[in-house]
């Protein structure tokens, strides 16, 4: 198991530029099963999740033209159905929770997908009820093998419907969103996820013939086609990793600039961290981030004690409450942390308590972190990598502490972040993979 060794103290510098969308490439892949034509995506980000998924198709059938970094082509049009219910390639699924985005294209198109229960992050329960609610609303009928764990999902043809979901999942929306766009007739999904990654999926979609309205809303209209065919897409910068080395940069950076953010699809993520009382310069999609010899965490209008909580967008998205926490240890102030969304995404923290950070977790859902100032650093600590989002937000707390620190686990961090090590490195920080 590889693990990270890293030199704490030292102070990060210079210009980085943010991966392609993780959650954005897993959608627009299973996307290109939706036609035998040629689809080509570019900015795909190189990282553990992405390739896995991308391996996927593969197996599958799908022929996959590499042209570059980042820019391949996907043509779905020898698609082996029947691997799909081989053992092989539902233990694959097992491990890869964005697998299940294969059953909307899949169902679509063939009329049939088989999939395992995913894996994915261990962060509380992430159900698949609207999933199966949605496709039971376009007409698919499905079996659960308990003792496999597997889905069997059948459908001769969909039909339109309208849908009031019970939860605005991305991967519950994004999954309906495709199924619905072969269907027979209009399809109406209200309570809609509406995430940038939802929207450019819809946008990659209609580019391949699709017919959707209400793009960016959590009201979607979907008339249904006969076929689509081929098109080009460009995955957006991942606001995850913006909103990381934002927060990297102001506890310990020097004046870092991140480049191609596309800043207006960054939601409230800017305003969230300037909550926390950090300054951020911003020129057209770059920020700048200046050294920050001390932040103060602002209060409500009111006087009341800050809050930061996740929402569904364009509220907060949950994958940064683990950097926004983290920051807030070195903060001027309190801060209550609100993850509703996940119940064991906190557990982390008792690793920053060892730290010397002033955290109290309250329960599973909220803790509260009484910030140092910048007046005492963290200690250098062993850790383990929980999840994705916790694993970088344990990586800046280590750049941060004093002493050498030990991340284990870090292929949960290489799920998500590409070659994090190199770039951290480059703008002066010291960190080495040890296999």
């Amino acid at each position: 198991m590889a693990a990270f060794i890293i030199e704490g103290g030292h102070q990060v510098k210079g210009e980085i530029k943010p991966q392609g969308a993780k959650n954005e490439a897993l959608q627009v892949l299973c996307a290109s099963l939706l036609t035998d034509e040629p689809v080509r995506i570019k900015n795909i980000p190189d990282i553990a999740d992405v390739n896995n998924q991308i391996g996927l198709l593969e197996d599958i059938g799908v022929k996959v033209t590499r042209h570059g970094k980042g820019d391949m082509t996907f043509q779905a049009d020898e698609v082996d159905l029947q691997y799909l219910e081989c053992d092989e390639f539902l233990e694959r699924c097992s491990k890869l929770r964005g697998s299940v985005l294969l059953i909307g294209p899949l169902i679509a198109r063939f009329g049939h997908a088989m999939v395992s229960k995913p894996g994915g992050d261990k962060i509380g329960r992430r159900r698949l009820d609207t999933h199966f609610l949605g496709f039971k609303k376009l007409g698919a009928m499905f079996d659960y093998d308990a003792e496999r764990g597997v889905f069997d999902i059948r459908a001769e043809r969909l039909n339109g419907a309208y849908m009031l979901l019970d939860e605005a999942s991305v991967t519950g929306t994004a999954n309906i969103i495709m199924a619905a766009v072969l269907a027979k007739g209009c399809t109406t999904i209200y309570n809609a996820a509406c995430e940038p990654y939802l929207q450019q999926l819809c946008h990659l979609l209609n580019a391949m013939g699709a017919r959707i309205s209400g793009i960016a809303s959590n009201l979607l209209t979907i008339v249904g086609v006969e076929a689509l065919h081929g098109a080009t897409h460009t995955i957006l910068p991942d606001m995850i990793e913006v909103g990381s080395f934002i927060g990297l940069a102001a506890m310990c950076g020097e004046g870092v600039t991140i480049r191609d953010v596309k800043y207006e699809q960054l939601g409230i993520i800017p305003d969230t961290f300037r909550r926390l009382g950090i300054r951020l310069e911003v020129s057209g999609d770059d920020i700048f981030v200046p050294k920050q010899e001390h932040y103060e965490i602002e209060s409500f209008l009111d006087g009341s004690f800050m809050t930061i909580a996740d929402a569904p967008w364009p509220g907060l998205t949950p994958d940064l409450l683990s950097v926004l926490l983290v920051v807030a240890t070195q903060a001027k102030g309190s801060v209550l942390i609100h993850q509703k969304m996940f119940e064991s995404r906190l557990f982390f923290v008792d690793k920053l308590i060892d730290m010397g950070a002033q955290i109290i977790l309250c329960d599973p859902h909220r803790a509260v972190v009484v910030g140092h100032n910048k007046e005492f650093q963290l200690r250098a600590g062993r850790m383990t990598s929980p999840d994705i989002r916790a694993g970088i937000a344990l990586l800046i707390a280590a750049m941060c502490a004093t002493g050498v620190s030990r991340i284990d686990n870090i292929g949960q961090i290489d799920r998500g972040y590409e070659n994090i090590e190199g770039r951290l490195n480059a703008l002066g920080a010291r960190i080495r993979r040890e296999e």
